[in-house]
């Protein structure tokens, strides 16, 4: 027989799904609205139905964009993941001054994204960016970020992984000291080398944390926007576009609100695709049981 959830506790919970309910559901909701309407300044919205997803799922530059996105997602999230789990490992194994070099690391996630782009395209101008001069002093061209798609995308991915890995760091390394220092003992005395014991105690146990970081990044990165917009705005010729720049566009340049909101939500079905995967997974790692 389930317990009934007391009128009280619903009192107290009510307010806060209002909240949610108001803050979230209800605007997602009135743009589904308006990706079914042609809609734009000063004109009256009129009912198009699945027009709006037709026109962008047969623009060009939506499928452009949706390449960038899909390349610069994959990039940053496993680039952040790889370099998180070793720096966990890192402060893990008992490094000397770990309280100042973790605030070190913690340190660009305390930068706004605006002033991070504006010192970054200050570092890596081509002609008198410090980086791009030592690059020179190497041997090495500059990143031409600003003409050449490529390096543009290189220039946000980079940007993008040092401003978040902080992000997945400290997911990963919380998880790494919840595990017992017994098992490592009970490891060594089995003769178990350093790379079985992370084989088979340390990558197991940090599965679920790995799982959530790469989530949580994986949705945050389908909406990258202010990285690509600051940096590039897309260019050259809308080679750069990520997704949520190509819905900026189509919204506050274009005036397209159906075509824009149309995009916002093909943006959500894949976050929820890509979401039901990790959470399967998550689950299947966390309970031992198929879903």
């Amino acid at each position: 027989m389930t317990a009934r959830t007391p009128l009280s506790a619903i009192a107290l919970v009510g307010p806060v799904q209002l909240m949610v309910g108001g803050i979230i559901f209800l605007p997602a909701i009135y743009v589904f609205w308006l990706s079914l309407n042609q809609s734009s300044f000063g004109q009256a919205a009129s009912f198009v139905g699945l027009a709006n997803y037709v026109k962008v799922l047969s623009d060009p530059y939506f499928w452009r964009a949706l390449v960038n996105t899909v390349i610069v997602v994959a990039v940053v999230v496993h680039l952040e993941l790889l370099l998180g789990l070793l720096m966990a490992l890192f402060f893990a194994s008992g490094v000397p001054c770990r309280a100042f070099l973790l605030a070190i690391v913690l340190a660009p996630y305390a930068v706004s994204e605006v002033s991070a782009v504006v010192m970054w395209r200050y570092l890596f101008e081509p002609d008198v960016g410090m980086m791009s001069q030592m690059l020179s002093f190497f041997g090495l061209p500059p990143i031409e970020w600003a003409v050449k798609p490529s390096h543009g995308l290189f220039m946000v991915s980079l940007l993008s992984i040092w401003l978040h890995l902080p992000f997945s760091f400290i997911i990963i390394y919380a998880a790494r000291l919840s595990i017992p220092g017994d098992l490592y003992e009970a490891g060594a005395i089995d003769g178990a080398s350093s790379w079985t014991a992370f084989r088979r105690i340390t990558l197991p146990l940090l599965m679920p944390a790995l799982l959530i970081a790469a989530l949580f990044r994986y949705i945050f990165a389908f909406r990258l926007f202010s990285e690509v917009w600051l940096m590039t705005g897309g260019g050259p010729a809308r080679t750069t576009e990520v997704l949520a720049v190509y819905l900026y566009l189509e919204a506050f340049r274009y005036n397209a609100f159906g075509s824009a909101a149309a995009t916002g939500w093909l943006l959500v079905l894949a976050s929820l695709l890509l979401a039901l995967f990790y959470l399967r997974r998550l689950y299947r790692e966390m309970f031992g049981k198929h879903v």
